[in-house]
C-alpha cells in the first residue's frame, strides 16, 4: 500500500491558505440581507431564484453523484468541466517555475496547456506502439520536482483503456499524485478506478458530464479522491464555481438514467458499425480499437482527407501532428444519419 504524505506535497502557501468564506457558507435561508444580492429579483423570469448565489458546496448534487458512482460525498469535488480540477491540482501541488508534471503522449492536450499557464514544467513519457503505459520508464523519469502524473483512460485521442494493472502499479510506485482522467469511462467495459481512492490516497479520478451524459453545455466535471485532497480543492476553488442552471440540469439527468443507458448502448452499436465500414475502405490503413465514443483511424493523405471532408460539411479531427498518430483522423460517433453522411463523404473523397 502507498504511504504518500499528501500534506508534504501541497505547496506551503496553499497549506497556510485561509479560504474565502462566502455568505452562503453560513446561512442559506431566512431574510437574506448578508450577500449584497438584488432583493428585487432577477431581470429575467426563472424558477431557480437566480438573484441568490448558488450553494458553494453543492451538497445535494454531490450526494446524488456519489451514490451513482459508489463513493462517499467527502470523496467528491465538482468543477467547471474537468478543466477546473486539472488546473486546481496544479495550483495546489506544483510550485510555479520549479515543479513538474508527467504526461504520456499522445494524450489529452489540456494537461500540457494548464501546466504552461501555471508555469509548471512538463516531462513526457511516450506510450508504447500499442498505446499503453510504460510504468518503469515513468518511474525513471521522476525526480524531486515531479508532483503530478496525468493518465487518460480511455485515452484521448487513441480511444483505448490503459491496463488496470499498470494504473494500480503507478498508484503504488509514483511518489506524487496520480490523476486518472476517465472522461470516457461510461463507454468502456473496464471498471472505473473511482472505487480505489480509499486504498490509494494519492489517486485522483476525473470524470465529466460532457460525454456519456451528453451535457457538455453545462460544464460540469467531477474529481474523486481521498477527503484530504478534496478539502484542499474546496479551499482553493472559486466560492460559487457551480451555477444554479448547471446544478439543476445535472440533478434532472439522474431522473432519466434509462435514457443515459440507452444512448450509451446505441453509441457502442454505431461505433462498431462505423469501424466495420472504415475497415472496408481501401484508403484506410488501420482502425484502432475503441472504448470511447470516437474512433481513431489511419488513412493515406490524412490531412488532405480532413480538409476535403470539411469542404463537404463533414467535420472530423486531424490528429496527425500527435506522436504515434501520423496520418490519423479522429471521428466522433454521431447519430446514425450523421455516421452515414460521414461514410459517404469519405467515400467521395478517397474514392
Amino acid at each position: 500500500m502507498p504511504t504518500t504524505n499528501i500534506e508534504t506535497l501541497v505547496r506551503e502557501n496553499i497549506r497556510n491558505l485561509t479560504p474565502y468564506r462566502s455568505a452562503r457558507d453560513d446561512f442559506d435561508e431566512g431574510v437574506l440581507l448578508d450577500a449584497n444580492e438584488n432583493s428585487y429579483g432577477a431581470s429575467v423570469r426563472n424558477t431557480l431564484d437566480l438573484h441568490r448565489y448558488p450553494d458553494p458546496t453543492q451538497d445535494r448534487l454531490r450526494k446524488v453523484i456519489a451514490e451513482y458512482r459508489s463513493v462517499e460525498v467527502e470523496n467528491l469535488f465538482l468543477g467547471v468541466g474537468s478543466d477546473e480540477p486539472i488546473d486546481l491540482l496544479m495550483r495546489i501541488f506544483c510550485e510555479p517555475g520549479r515543479d513538474s508534471i508527467i504526461t504520456t503522449p499522445p494524450t489529452y492536450g489540456m494537461y500540457k496547456v494548464s501546466a504552461s499557464i501555471n508555469n509548471v514544467n512538463i516531462k513526457e513519457v511516450m506510450l508504447t506502439e500499442k498505446f499503453q503505459l510504460q510504468p518503469d520508464l515513468i518511474k525513471e523519469t521522476v525526480d524531486e520536482t515531479t508532483k503530478l502524473l496525468f493518465l487518460c483512460s480511455p485515452n484521448n485521442p487513441t480511444a483505448n483503456d490503459m491496463k488496470r494493472t499498470d494504473l494500480l502499479k503507478l498508484c503504488t510506485t509514483f511518489p506524487g499524485i496520480v490523476v486518472v482522467d476517465e472522461a470516457y469511462i461510461d463507454f468502456s467495459r473496464q471498471e472505473s478506478m473511482a472505487g480505489m481512492v480509499q486504498q490509494y490516497p494519492n489517486l485522483v479520478v476525473l470524470q465529466t458530464f460532457s460525454k456519456a451524459f451528453g451535457l457538455a453545455g453545462i460544464r460540469l466535471g467531477v474529481a474523486i479522491a481521498n477527503p484530504e485532497i478534496i478539502s484542499y480543492m474546496m479551499r482553493v476553488k472559486a466560492p460559487y464555481n457551480i451555477n444554479k442552471h448547471t446544478a439543476d440540469t445535472a440533478l434532472k439527468a439522474f431522473d432519466n438514467l434509462e435514457l443515459l443507458k440507452f444512448n450509451i448502448k446505441k453509441i457502442r452499436e454505431e461505433r462498431q458499425y462505423v469501424a466495420e465500414q472504415l475497415n472496408l475502405a481501401d484508403a484506410v490503413e488501420k482502425v484502432y480499437p475503441s472504448n470511447a465514443n470516437f474512433l481513431l483511424f489511419k488513412i493515406r493523405k490524412a490531412k488532405e482527407v480532413y480538409q476535403n471532408l470539411a469542404k463537404l460539411g463533414v467535420i472530423v479531427r486531424y490528429r496527425g501532428h500527435e506522436p504515434l498518430c501520423e496520418d490519423c483522423l479522429r471521428v466522433t460517433i454521431g447519430m446514425p444519419d450523421e455516421n452515414v453522411k460521414f461514410l459517404r463523404a469519405l467515400k467521395d473523397v478517397v474514392g
